[in-house]
Order: structure tokens, then C-alpha cells, then sequence
């Protein structure tokens, strides 16, 4: 018998002697970096208890009773803030193993209820542990009182409005993503119900297509029709009541056209002015495609417009010189200002230095003739390039959704930067000065009236995702514009003088091109998403030992806070990363209450310039060169061609010295868990008039996230990661999916409080609309998924309404 009760203290002192040394050997590691010393002591602490329990001994049960009491006294100490979650890493793993040492002590002793006794301490401990974690996800956030309702921002430039209708990406052309609907509202949503879903019927059809699937579309609706496009470009037409296709346009494009996502967020409506009613394409959408043409249909038939180009297309890659299939795509809806329609284009990032260029261009929305084209280095071009010339290659593009102001006749473009992101000693001034900004073009010229930089000589990829919105501010029109650092700036919409306060701060030096940093970055002074900046008890994991991985790292890398530059003989760490603040979902305005709701990612990136030659050694290639490859060695080589990375992670940056390998949101190898601790995203309400948070949320639950893709099904709210919009209502409400959890919510928009959600069938990865049919209000959402979110991939349409009333 006493070699039977020997078994159970064998076995728990050797798991925790070999944790202990781990700990020790990481934490010795650790403290020579100048990091926490909890773990080099406890490591060692742990391998004594372990010998000890292996040995039989009872003191090896109370020596690791004492190092879990002390490890709580020092999580509560190291923490500080954000307990709840902070907590997890610290003392979960070893609480779960306390729980196991009561029955082991009880093996080691003949004590009278010994067994009794130990089913009593792992009691108390499963409760004080639940009691615990009942916190997670809770986040206690002082709610300010809702301004009154104004007329704030109701002016709306683009001579459209929401209502029964939705006609623009963003509502109108003021870009708000609101509607004045009041039908479903706080005190009736919780009835919501699904009333119709439809499919796109656009699924991959291969392996490789399924892992680049994300079609972020949000639909329009004019009439009695819904009108939105699939992830490759299929235009349908829907009936607003029942959700019955009513017509599809495929438009036919390849999968080699499809860029690191095959994603269409929408098409854009034009009615012809003094247009006889019934005349084909009087009224018309135009989107733009995977491969880089403009279509021109019908928008009762779905039938080409045969007056727009060349049969209802046209190719805006003509004037780029050589463009290879997936170097240029778009994926977001023009903006037709004053009979024009105004398109950038996504050129794919991180490919080489003299990727086509990132011209913009503007397109009779009737005849599709080009009207101008803004080649900032080429700024007396009017149009096309002169013969055996092409626009400048390598310039930065506008990826993302414009706005604009139809009687000002300027368009909002929220401009990238030159091609190959996280180098910058080969970009031209003119470059420096139009990347990273928001630029003003007047379409009547095509030419530049204003520059709003946010971010000096970028290395950071902080380009402008997000879609600039409309509002009256004070009295004046102005831009509100919000950046993936977190910043809001409010801009006047004609000259472009910040109306809200703007300063500089100074900012690490170093890296790679020291004598390319600036000593000093702008920032919103008014506004901001963005969070303090990291520190080594921030970091994270499931356990002691992979938090310690994390910190280790930490320590190891370059952060020397906001704007630290990349470097090639280690990582750096960039925070918030290149998806972090608000990207192309943007922000939803509500102009009644004067109130802006923004969701928001949180994460950092864990950032390295690669030497070329490893970068080869790698397979870190370009497309094209991949394709040579392949054909040299027709197919029979796959490693020459390397393997397809998402995007920043082995991205080649050909023509260039490096390479870079971005882990975006600084992932765990392993587990897939991120060494930063909860919230990874959230939402926000803002006050216009003074630009206070009203209040502030985690967004996004931990249900279908969980270590080594595994989902936890925990309701907890831990705050995900994010990509797509908001809808604000008049009813009070906010519609918002986006999240990795695959939960459709009403937001109350007073308090931040959830008021409804609904399960989707795939991932939500786009902003959803509100309309009116025949007297009822809906809402849709495209459930389309997204591969960046590792969200699982779909093409349902789906409208929720309230119960139809009987009789």
C-alpha cells in the first residue's frame, strides 16, 4: 500500500519539477534582460517542491501551497490594472494544480479524514477560483450622459438620404452610416427575428481561393430593390421584401486576379440627370473589379450599359505599363461626385519597390471616358500618359473608399503609401508629401486642393483605411477622419485646416534609416483610440510559461514606444499595429445626438526587416517571380516558389535591401494565442461637440476563440479583434458584427449595453445597412467571413426585422 500512495506524488512532483524547470531556466533568461524576477525563483522554488513530492516528503505539498499563495500576492502586484484578465496567465495554470496537490497530500499522510478533508480544500478552492473568473470580461466604464438631441450634421451634401432607402457605402454620400428609422428601437429589439436569407452562390471552388475569401460587402437599396456585389464581383439585384434574386451580373474574373483577399465591399448607384424613365442604364451601378476594370449595368436588368466604354467596361489598368494578375484590384465602390466616378485601386502590398502605379482616376459615369487622372509625379498629365510612357510606378494608392462633397466638387481620398511599406529611403518627396494623408481633389480638375498629412516618411503601414465621413461641425462642413493609430482629427471640408486641436510629439529615432525618421509625428490632440503604450507586464498567454515566452520576447526586440522603427538584427515591436485603430469598416455618425461610434482594434505587431539574402533563402518571392519558377520548372519545384503568406508576414519588398515578416498581432507560434492580454478590440462613443468618450467596450466575445484554433465557447467577453462597421439608428440602436466571435448585436448606444445578438452562419466581416420596405424596417447583413480573421468563409445575405403584425 505504501508503494501505491508513493504513485500519485511520483507522478505530480515530476510535472511540477519539470514546470519548474522551465520557469527557472526562462526566467534566469528573462532577468538578464533586465525583465520580472518572479520567474527565475519560482522556477527554482517549483524544482525543490517537485524533488520534494517525488521523495514522498509532505513538505513538498506546502512548499508549493507557498509558492501559489505568493504567486497571487505578486499577479495582484504585477498586474495592477485590467485584473480580470491580466490574472489568467498568472494564476490559472497554477491554481489548477493546486487543486490537484490536495488529494496528493492526502496520499501522504494516515491522518483520520484526510480524504474528507482534502475534498474540502479543493472545494473551497474550485469556488474561490470561480468567484474569481467570474470577472473575466467585465470591464467597469463610467457612462457620461448622451448629449441632447441637435441638428448637428444633418445637411447632407450628396443630395441623397437614408430612409426607406440606403443609395450610398455609407448610407448617403455624407457617409454616416446611419438611419433616421425609429421602427425597431431599444425597447423592441430583443423581438428581432430572421425574416428572409438569401446566397450569393460565389463560394471558392479551391483550396488556395478559400484561404484568401472575405467579401466585407455592404448592400444598397434603391426602390424595392437590394443591389450589393459577391466577393468576385457578381452583381445581384435583390427584392427588398423577400430577398428573392431578382437579376446577377458575373462579370467573370480569374482567381489569379484575387490579391490577398477576393473581397468587393459594394457597387456604387448613379441615376442619369434628365434621363427618360424606362431609358436602359438611366439608372445605373458601376462597381470595380478584382482585375481592375469598371462595370457599367442596367439597374432594373442587370444588363451592361453598352453606352459606358467598351460593352459596360473599362479597364482602368490602361496607362500602368505592366501590371501582373493580383498587383492591381478593386475592391471598395467608387464615389461619383458631379457625374464622375473617382476610383484608386489596391496595388499588393509588400510585392517590390516599382509596383504599377498608385495613380487616382475619374471616369464619366455615363460614358466611362476618362475625365482625369492624378499622377502625383506626373501632375500636368491630364490624362492617359503621352505615348511610350506610363503613369509613375511605385506611388501611393488609395486602397480604400473616398467620399465627397457634390457642392464643394472635391473629393476625400484617404491615401496609402509607395509601394513596399517598411522601407522608405527610395520615395521621392512628392511621395512623402501625399502618402499617409488625406488628400482634397477638386474633380472638376483632377488636380490636388488640399493635403492633410497624418504621419511623417511612413514605415509603419499607417495608411488611411477608414472612409471619411461628412458632418457639420461648429457651424462649418467639415471631414471627420479617424486613422489606424487611433487618431480623429475634424478637418474644414474646403481648405482642410484641422478644427479640432492637432500637435506633435517626439518619437524614437534609430532603426534601420535613422537619418529617414523624424524627430517628431503628428497627433490628435482632440481624440484617440489608442492606448498607453506596452509595458512587459502586459504581456500574455494560457500559463506562466508561455506569458514568460512572451516577455521574454518582449525584452528581447526594440519598443521604445509609439513609432518605433523597424530593424533587421531584431524584431521591433509597432503599437497599435498596422490593424489597429479603425480601418476600412470607419466609424458610424449619428447627427441628431452628435454622437460617433467607432470600433477599434488593439493589438501590437511584432515587426523584422529581412536581409535579401535570407529573405531568398526563405522563398520570401514576388508573384511574378514565383510564376517564372514555376514554369521554368514546371511545377515540379514548389519550394523554389515558396509558400503564399498573408499579407506582412514573408512579404518579399523586391527591388529593396529587405524583406519584412510582420506577426500581426504578435501570435504565439503554438497555441495561436497573443502574447498582448485582453481587450484585443473594442467600441466606442464620442461626443462631436467636445470630443469626450461617453463610453468605452470590450467588443467581442471569447466563444469561438481559444488556444490552437480550438474555440472555448465561452461567453466571456474578451474583446476581439475586429474588421467591418457600425449602423447607428434614430431608434437608439447600434447594429454591429465584425467581431471574430460571429455574433450579429444591437448595441444600446446610450450605455454600450447589449441589447441583442444573433449567431451567424460565417464570419461578419462588414458593415451592416438599414432600410424601409412597404412599411417595415430591416436590417441586413452579408455573412461573407474573412481569412485575415480566420473566421469561417460564407455567402449569405441576411434581413432581421420585427414580427410582422397580424391582420
Amino acid at each position: 500500500m505504501a508503494g501505491n500512495r508513493r504513485w500519485p506524488a511520483l507522478i505530480f512532483g515530476t510535472v511540477v519539477g519539470l514546470i519548474g524547470i522551465v520557469l527557472a531556466v526562462g526566467g534566469g533568461w528573462l532577468a538578464t534582460l533586465g525583465g520580472s524576477l518572479y520567474y527565475l525563483p519560482t522556477g527554482l522554488a517549483m524544482m525543490a517542491s517537485g524533488y520534494l513530492l517525488v521523495r514522498s516528503r509532505m513538505a513538498g505539498a506546502w512548499l508549493y501551497i507557498a509558492i501559489v499563495a505568493a504567486t497571487i500576492l505578486w499577479a495582484f502586484f504585477d498586474a495592477q490594472t485590467n485584473l480580470a484578465w491580466a490574472l489568467v496567465p498568472r494564476i490559472f495554470a497554477p491554481i489548477i494544480l493546486l487543486i490537484v496537490t490536495f488529494p496528493v497530500m492526502a496520499t501522504l499522510t494516515r491522518a483520520p479524514h484526510r480524504w474528507r478533508n482534502a475534498g474540502i480544500a479543493v472545494g473551497v478552492t474550485v469556488v474561490a477560483t470561480g468567484l474569481l473568473f467570474t470577472t473575466l470580461g467585465r470591464r467597469d466604464v463610467a457612462v457620461a450622459a448622451l448629449p441632447a438631441p441637435t441638428s448637428v450634421g444633418m445637411a447632407d451634401p450628396s443630395g441623397m438620404a437614408t430612409g426607406a432607402d440606403w443609395p450610398a457605402y455609407g448610407g448617403t454620400g455624407a457617409t454616416r452610416r446611419y438611419s433616421p428609422l425609429t421602427q425597431i428601437n431599444t425597447g423592441n429589439v430583443a423581438r428581432l427575428e430572421q425574416v428572409w436569407l438569401t446566397h450569393t452562390g460565389d463560394m471558392p471552388r479551391t483550396e488556395a481561393a478559400a484561404a484568401q475569401y472575405g467579401a466585407e460587402t455592404t448592400p444598397l437599396k434603391i426602390g424595392d430593390m437590394l443591389y450589393l456585389c459577391s466577393a468576385k464581383n457578381v452583381m445581384i439585384a435583390l427584392d427588398a421584401r423577400t430577398g428573392k434574386e431578382r437579376w446577377r451580373f458575373d462579370p467573370k474574373v480569374k482567381d489569379e486576379w484575387i490579391p490577398y483577399t477576393a473581397a468587393c465591399r459594394g457597387v456604387s448607384y448613379y441615376a442619369m440627370p434628365g434621363a427618360q424613365p424606362g431609358t436602359l442604364c438611366a439608372r445605373r451601378l458601376i462597381e470595380g473589379t478584382l482585375d481592375a476594370r469598371l462595370i457599367a449595368v442596367d439597374a432594373q436588368t442587370g444588363r451592361p450599359c453598352s453606352d459606358f466604354g467598351r460593352n459596360g467596361e473599362v479597364d482602368a489598368k490602361v496607362g500602368m505599363g505592366k501590371v501582373f494578375p493580383g498587383l492591381v484590384s478593386i475592391n471598395s465602390p467608387p464615389v461619383i461626385i458631379r457625374g464622375i466616378a473617382v476610383t484608386g485601386h489596391q496595388t499588393l502590398d509588400g510585392q517590390q519597390r516599382w509596383e504599377p502605379s498608385g495613380v487616382i482616376q475619374g471616369f464619366d459615369a455615363v460614358t466611362g471616358k476618362l475625365r482625369f487622372a492624378w499622377d502625383m509625379k506626373h501632375p500636368e498629365w491630364t490624362g492617359y500618359p503621352p505615348a511610350g510612357q506610363q503613369w509613375a510606378r511605385g506611388t501611393p494608392n488609395m486602397w480604400t473608399i473616398a467620399s465627397g462633397d457634390e457642392k464643394l466638387g472635391l473629393v476625400y481620398l484617404p491615401m496609402g503609401n509607395s509601394s513596399v511599406d517598411y522601407w522608405s529611403s527610395m520615395r521621392s518627396p512628392v511621395e512623402d508629401r501625399f502618402a499617409t494623408s488625406i488628400v482634397a481633389l477638386d474633380v472638376t480638375t483632377g488636380k490636388p486642393r488640399w493635403t492633410f498629412r497624418a504621419v511623417k516618411n511612413d514605415v509603419w503601414d499607417y495608411d488611411f483605411g477608414s472612409q471619411p465621413t461628412l458632418i457639420d461641425y461648429k457651424g462649418k462642413a467639415a471631414l471627420l477622419v479617424s486613422s489606424k493609430q487611433g487618431d480623429m482629427y475634424v478637418l474644414d471640408r474646403a481648405t482642410g485646416r484641422p478644427l479640432t486641436p492637432v500637435g506633435t510629439i517626439r518619437v524614437p529615432g534609430g532603426g534601420v534609416e535613422p537619418e529617414q525618421r523624424s524627430p517628431t509625428q503628428i497627433v490628435s490632440l482632440w481624440q484617440t483610440l489608442r492606448k498607453p503604450d506596452l509595458r512587459e507586464s502586459d504581456m500574455w498567454g494560457m500559463s506562466p510559461i508561455d506569458q514568460m515566452i512572451c516577455r521574454i520576447n518582449f525584452r528581447r526586440a526594440s519598443y521604445k514606444g509609439f513609432f518605433t522603427p523597424p530593424e533587421t538584427d531584431r524584431h521591433s515591436i509597432e503599437y497599435p499595429g498596422y490593424n489597429g485603430g479603425t480601418d476600412w469598416g470607419s466609424v458610424a455618425v449619428d447627427p441628431l445626438r452628435g454622437i460617433i461610434v467607432a470600433n477599434y482594434n488593439d493589438m501590437p505587431n511584432y515587426v523584422r526587416l529581412v536581409p535579401r539574402a535570407e529573405a531568398d533563402r526563405k522563398g520570401w518571392f514576388t508573384r511574378e517571380q514565383k510564376a517564372a519558377m514555376a514554369k521554368e520548372d514546371k511545377g515540379g519545384n514548389a519550394s523554389r516558389g515558396g509558400k503564399p503568406h498573408s499579407e506582412g508576414a514573408g512579404d518579399p519588398q523586391a527591388q529593396t535591401p529587405y524583406a519584412i515578416d510582420v506577426n500581426a498581432g504578435w501570435q504565439m507560434p503554438v497555441t495561436g494565442m497573443l502574447c498582448k492580454q485582453p481587450p484585443y478590440g473594442g467600441i466606442r462613443a464620442i461626443d462631436i461637440a467636445t470630443g469626450k468618450t461617453l463610453w468605452d467596450r470590450p467588443f467581442g466575445s471569447a466563444r469561438r476563440n481559444g488556444p490552437f484554433g480550438i474555440p472555448s465557447h465561452l461567453p466571456l467577453t474578451i474583446g476581439t479583434p475586429n474588421n467591418g462597421g457600425a449602423v447607428v439608428t434614430a431608434g437608439g440602436l447600434i447594429f454591429i458584427a465584425a467581431s471574430t466571435d460571429d455574433l450579429f448585436k444591437a448595441i444600446d448606444l446610450k450605455t454600450g449595453n447589449i441589447l441583442w445578438q444573433q449567431a451567424l452562419p460565417a464570419g461578419g466581416q462588414a458593415t451592416p445597412m438599414v432600410y424601409e420596405q412597404d412599411g417595415r424596417e430591416y436590417v441586413v447583413l452579408m455573412t461573407g467571413g474573412h481569412h485575415f480573421m480566420k473566421t469561417p468563409i460564407g455567402d449569405q445575405v441576411i434581413a432581421w426585422a420585427l414580427p410582422a403584425s397580424k391582420g
